[in-house]
């Protein structure tokens, strides 16, 4: 017990001598401590996250983060100890320098940092440029540099750079980024930045000495992934259609752009134009913010309106003349009006030839008193409405809704040829993204679906929001007949009409072609040289549609044909789309010259019997059972390959004569035959 009680008394004492020194600290010393605190350098940093991906829709990396570097080196850091170290090394340190940087020899290396160690700089830039982290180590390597910033005098800043493994591919819609403010440009990156970019952390820096530390307050969160509709292959596919076809006929702008029926998810998304070095590369969105006039394609909706209506059928008969019709005081004509035109043709081979006189008649006929029923019945098909793109910039669809006066006896934003060029895709502005979701939802049954970018947000591997398909009208028409109708019509445009072009001999194609001229404002349709938008619009397989596709083309002169160029780049991307989705069995694979069955060539004929049998493979048993074939006996070749047949015969002296390729069909020498020296046996290949 007195052990333990002097034990307490101590503990007792010391107790007293903390809360006394504390009490001292806190009075006494007040003022020196305030002094002390005071000369600390605290400030609060900000914490960048890492910024999310963006996945195409079978997960591959679109866009990805990768650090990136700028180096620098403080002459004035670490002392006389590192000048020393630094002029005897100098030599091998700019040969490194050189040797991962080639374009700049060791000599200039050598001058540019010896004026720099002369001058004593602290922000030495030792390249200009931003290196990745494989040259960023390199160089860390290099002696005086792979020691302690404050030792050796290098540092290095640290960004985050955005890349795109699949290059420029899709490169407008995806998106990029301003490197030096780390903000985004344009497409996805922009449309979704709040989502990729995540939460900035903080944290204190107080500088105690030479030296800072790190006090964390707020983690940074990093950003999500956003997983899109694009398919890697399909626009890679697209892409190169376009380009193709651009250069063949020395084209300015082509589009393209490949939707998914029944979801509308958007495949792949083309935006070509020609650069000034004749380059074609992805400058502006067209596909979404390009506002045109659409020219023939929008024929479609024309008729559709006016069957839906019921005002005519299919068996309506047109007079079109010799190709030139007076309209109002104005010409309107058809693309073979100096061959004669198509005299008197039905409804549907007006769609099928693209007769400008048909459609704008027809549409004339029953509209020419109610301008504004017939574009009630466009808005109705879906043309007009609000797709809400998910990229800044898109445009929405401007088709004029006739209205009168204050009298109420006159018009006061239409004239007398407003219907009738409308009714072919003149008088109205529409992105080529709203033509394409009116032709899906052909395609569709009459369903309209929203056109869809991105499926899902995903973080850490979890789906964290989704984004499912949405049908924005269940019908575009009142009765569903009408669908079927024009899906008909369609079909025989492109086996029987103008859009041959875009056709296939392995599956069936719907669609319709187009061709506009480009207003040039003021100037109007005609001056300087003329300026054509070509298009086709359609669908494949028309029998059971997979996928709607859009192409346009704009070109200056003729020839300009909207189903024998935009066609012809529509049938590539079908046929390489189909092409690439198409599951063949095995057996489709199977070599009509390939061993199917094992050829038993030498041993026991009673083990192989028992052998085969087991296996299910049917046996020759010609020879009794036996494969052992004597060897003064000509053997069975027939079936065999070549080498094995010649072998087979010339280990028992027997020559041979070969005719043909492939497997034994026939031989000379009957099997069984008794050999005789000098005997030649031909061998009948196939």
């Amino acid at each position: 017990m007195p052990r333990y009680f002097a034990i307490a008394v101590v503990l007792t004492l010391i107790g007293f001598a903390i809360i006394g020194k504390a009490l001292y600290i806190m009075t006494a010393q007040k003022q020196y401590w305030l002094d002390v605190a005071s000369r600390l350098t605290r400030e609060n940093v900000s914490v960048k996250p890492n910024r999310g991906n963006i996945l195409s829709c079978d997960g591959q990396l679109m866009a990805s983060s990768i650090p990136e570097y700028r180096i620098y080196m403080d002459f004035k850091a670490g002392g006389a100890k590192k000048d020393s170290l630094l002029g005897v090394k100098m030599d091998s340190i700019c040969e490194g320098l050189s040797r991962i940087f080639p374009s700049k020899s060791a000599e200039t290396f050598k001058r540019e940092l010896q004026k720099a160690r002369r001058d004593s700089l602290r922000s030495y830039a030792i390249w200009g440029k931003r290196i990745d982290y494989n040259t960023f180590t390199e160089v860390k390597s290099l002696p005086v540099f792979n020691l302690r910033r404050f030792t050796g005098g290098f540092y290095w800043e640290e960004f985050n750079a955005r890349r795109r493994p699949f290059g420029s591919l899709a490169g407008r819609t995806i998106g990029d980024m301003f490197g030096a403010k780390d903000t985004a440009r344009y497409g996805f990156e922009l449309s979704y930045d709040s989502i990729l970019r995540g939460s900035n952390g903080l944290v204190h820096r107080h500088k105690v000495l030479n030296k800072y530390i790190n006090i964390p307050v707020t983690s940074p969160i990093d950003g999500a992934d956003i997983v899109t509709t694009i398919d890697v292959g399909i626009q890679d596919l697209a892409e190169r259609a376009v380009i193709d076809e651009l250069k063949e006929i020395g084209g300015d702008l082509g589009v393209a752009i490949v939707m998914e029926v029944k979801t509308g998810d958007i495949k792949a998304i083309v935006n070509m134009t020609k650069c000034i070095d004749g380059e074609y590369r992805e400058i502006k969105n067209n596909a979404v913010a390009d506002l045109r006039e659409p020219g023939s394609v929008f024929k479609t909706a024309s008729l559709l309106v006016a069957l839906d209506d019921g005002v005519c059928d299919t068996t309506k008969r047109i007079d079109t003349g010799m190709g030139v019709w007076p309209m109002h005081g104005r010409e309107m004509k058809d693309h073979n009006w100096r061959r004669g035109g198509y005299q008197t043709i039905t409804l549907p081979r007006t769609l099928e030839v693209s007769s400008n006189i048909g459609v704008s008649r027809i549409i004339e006929e029953y509209y020419g008193n109610r301008p504004e029923k017939f574009v009630e019945g466009i808005y109705r098909t879906g043309l007009a409405t609000d797709l809400r793109i998910p990229i800044v910039g898109a445009a929405q669809p401007r088709i004029r809704m006739p209205k009168k006066d204050k009298t109420g006896r006159h018009w006061a934003n239409w004239t007398s040829t407003a219907l009738p060029w409308m009714s072919i895709g003149y008088e109205t502005q529409i992105p080529p993204i709203s033509t394409v979701t009116f032709y899906n939802a052909i395609a569709n049954d009459g369903k309209m679906m929203r056109p869809r970018f991105v499926k899902s947000i995903m973080k850490n591997g979890e789906v964290i929001a989704e984004f499912p398909p949405e049908v924005i009208k269940e019908q575009i028409t009142r009765k569903p007949a009408t669908i079927k109708t024009m899906q008909t019509i369609l079909e025989h445009v492109v086996s029987q009409g103008l859009g041959k072009k875009a056709g296939s001999k392995s599956f069936k194609v719907a669609g319709k072609t187009g061709t506009a001229q480009i207003s040039q404002g003021s100037a109007g349709y005609k001056s300087g040289v003329v300026q054509y938008w070509l298009s086709f619009a359609g669908y494949f397989p028309a029998d059971k549609p997979r996928y709607t596709c859009l192409v346009c083309l704009k070109k200056s002169g003729l020839p300009a044909s909207g189903g024998g160029m935009s066609g012809v780049v529509f049938h590539n991307i079908a046929e390489g789309v189909m092409a690439q989705s198409l599951k063949l069995s095995v057996d489709d694979a199977r070599d009509s010259l390939s061993i199917l069955k094992p050829d038993v060539k030498k041993g026991g004929g009673v083990a192989a019997d028992y052998v085969l049998n087991q296996l299910g493979v049917a046996a020759n048993n010609e020879w009794g059972g036996s494969r052992q074939t004597a060897k003064n006996i000509i053997p069975n070749v027939t079936g065999m390959g070549a080498s094995d047949a010649v072998y087979m015969m010339e280990s028992r002296g027997v020559r041979v004569q070969l005719r043909g390729k492939g497997k034994v069909k026939s031989q000379s020498l009957y099997a069984g035959t008794t050999i005789k020296q000098g005997m030649v046996c031909d061998l009948v290949l196939e």
